[in-house]
């Protein structure tokens, strides 16, 4: 079983910074995209941004130029900072992990989800 704990959320004032940190634990033979989603009030959950396990980012349209992932696969931990906050960006943000476990016919894929972490950007 993997297990992924998020951190790093809080309440901060418009144009503010936060770091959320997402920490992958339990057995995991191969980890390759990580990312984080989030979901406000009334709304889809929405991709944020997403890194691979080559380092390869990508972002929605919505934070870019503000927001930054990074991983460290030593850590097996992902990473966002947030900057320049706005209210728009106030949700729950969750982790994401695919894992790839070995099987006799190759590798199999399985997505795992953290509880999420609570950002909420004051005007």
């Amino acid at each position: 079983q993997v297990h992924l704990v998020e951190s790093g959320g809080g309440l901060v004032q418009a144009g503010g910074s936060l770091r959320l940190s997402c920490i992958a634990s339990g057995y995991i033979p191969r980890l390759n995209t990580m990312g984080w989603y989030r979901q406000a009030p009334g709304k889809q959950r929405e991709l944020v941004a997403s890194i691979t396990s080559g380092g390869n980012p990508n972002y929605a349209n919505s934070v870019k130029g503000r927001f930054t992932i990074s991983r460290d696969n030593a850590k097996n931990t992902v990473y966002l900072q947030m900057n320049s906050l706005k209210p728009e960006d106030t949700a729950v943000y969750y982790c994401n992990a695919d894992v790839d476990f070995p099987k006799s016919t190759g590798w199999e894929g399985m997505d795992y989800w953290g509880e999420g972490t609570l950002v909420t950007v004051s005007s």
